[in-house]
């Protein structure tokens, strides 16, 4: 069966669009209100879903992400419940594709293959693992790859040559290219200078380039997907969605945060 990731980022190629991938962290604002938020933001215009896993100690991630995260675990969040609502999700949604963003240590708890078989029947299609670099991908075991459940690989302006072809070996889904040195929610997104190593990653990869971190509105997404195959928006979202008093409240925010990106994005297609 072939994995969402493939069957999305090939149906966008069709049509001359850039995904548009947003980032929320699992329970924040609310864990009631989780999947009612993944449904918006379909509905606003997204293409695939970055989830993040709650972490106490998110060491790439900026302070948006890291008080989103501390407040979904006040609440709770673990990895238990991020499943379950992928799998509620799933029930009115069989098509956009899930990507899981967090920290190995959530999984390593879990164990290995049990994540990777319960990750699978909820409906989870990628995993990306900031503190398991591609070498070490192999801890995880060969549950992914049975459950086919894609590792989605980061890739950052200081990677070396020879790390770009093995990551490029070794990715399934799409390349999530850091858009420069730092952490989340940082503001030195230059679009212009993304060309050049985009073109330079293409040559060792063939699965698809997302880039993100910097991206915080419809002008800078605009700007990327103009040269990229998808967009990843998380920090400005996360807190836009961070002041909302109700479910409804949340699902207004996502919608209405994603429409003018999706517009800007479609517009600057060829």
């Amino acid at each position: 069966m072939t994995n969402r990731i493939d069957r999305c980022f090939e149906t966008l190629a069709e049509d001359g669009k850039t995904a548009l991938i947003p980032f929320v962290t699992v329970g924040d604002p609310h864990p009631d209100w989780a999947v009612d938020v993944m449904h918006a933001l379909v509905e606003g215009g997204s293409d695939l879903l970055e989830l993040g896993v709650p972490f106490s100690d998110p060491t790439a991630d900026g302070p948006v992400i890291q008080q989103a995260s501390e407040r979904a675990i006040a609440k709770g969040v673990s990895l238990c419940l991020v499943l379950d609502v992928v799998h509620r999700f799933r029930k009115t949604d069989a098509g956009t594709p899930i990507v899981l963003m967090g920290y190995l240590n959530p999984i390593e708890r879990y164990g290995y293959e049990a994540f990777a078989k319960d990750a699978s029947a909820a409906g989870v299609d990628g995993l990306l693992l900031v503190d398991c670099p591609p070498e070490e991908l192999s801890i995880l075991g060969d549950g992914l790859g049975q459950a086919g459940i894609h590792p989605i690989c980061l890739v950052a302006p200081t990677t070396t040559e020879e790390r770009m072809e093995r990551i490029g070996q070794l990715a399934g889904g799409y390349l999530y290219y850091v858009s420069f040195k730092g952490i989340t929610g940082a503001n030195r997104l230059d679009a212009a200078a993304l060309a050049k190593p985009l073109k330079n990653l293409r040559r060792h990869a063939s699965v698809p380039l997302a880039v993100g971190f910097g991206i915080k509105d419809a002008q800078s997404a605009a700007e990327v997907a103009a040269v990229a195959d998808g967009v990843v928006i998380g920090s400005a979202l996360v807190t836009s969605l961070s002041g909302a008093t109700s479910a409804a409240d949340a699902c207004e925010r996502a919608k209405a945060f994603l429409a003018p990106i999706r517009a800007a994005m479609d517009n600057s297609a060829p």
